[in-house]
């Protein structure tokens, strides 16, 4: 199972993805520090808007197998610079969030994360569930189950 990391700005969708990919109720939670949760990491938004709190963020990433940017089709603008991702020595993946939303651009989001550096673009609605199910099984290996769906699975032959 590929281990994740959600970066993004405050009000991205990081935690409302995190609750959408572990099939818990939407409710909201501001994230006031790093979350691990078995296989994602849930980070504060405020870690990529301050250069002081930057550097977490790259600690943090050496825990996860892929860093995922997450970027809210409603932006006006981009944090993430041109090529970013080639300071990562991870796999980066790019998350456009709040497709759902009627003021949304995914599109234009979508050519930002590519601008970064993102190969993969995945885009989601963390309220209706589209596109949930695409970054699961991109996070599977060989067909396994994620630590809370073996949880719910256990549960079931009680």
């Amino acid at each position: 199972m590929k281990k994740i990391i959600l970066i993004g700005r405050s009000e991205c969708g990081k935690t409302t993805l995190t609750q959408a990919l572990k099939g818990d109720s939407i409710h909201y939670h501001k994230t006031q520090y790093v979350n691990h949760y078995d296989v994602i990491i849930d980070t504060p938004g405020e870690y990529i808007q301050t250069k002081n709190l930057g550097g977490a963020i790259a600690m943090y990433s050496f825990e996860a197998d892929v860093v995922g940017l997450l970027l809210s089709a409603t932006e006006p603008f981009s944090l993430y610079p041109p090529c970013v991702t080639a300071q990562a020595n991870r796999e980066v993946i790019g998350i456009v969030t709040q497709i759902d939303h009627p003021g949304a651009d995914p599109e234009q989001a979508e050519r930002w994360l590519r601008l970064a550096g993102c190969e993969t673009v995945f885009h989601v609605s963390s309220y209706t569930g589209e596109g949930i199910w695409r970054i699961l099984e991109y996070l599977r290996e060989d067909g396994e189950l994620l630590p809370w769906e073996t949880d719910k699975q256990e549960g079931e032959n009680i």
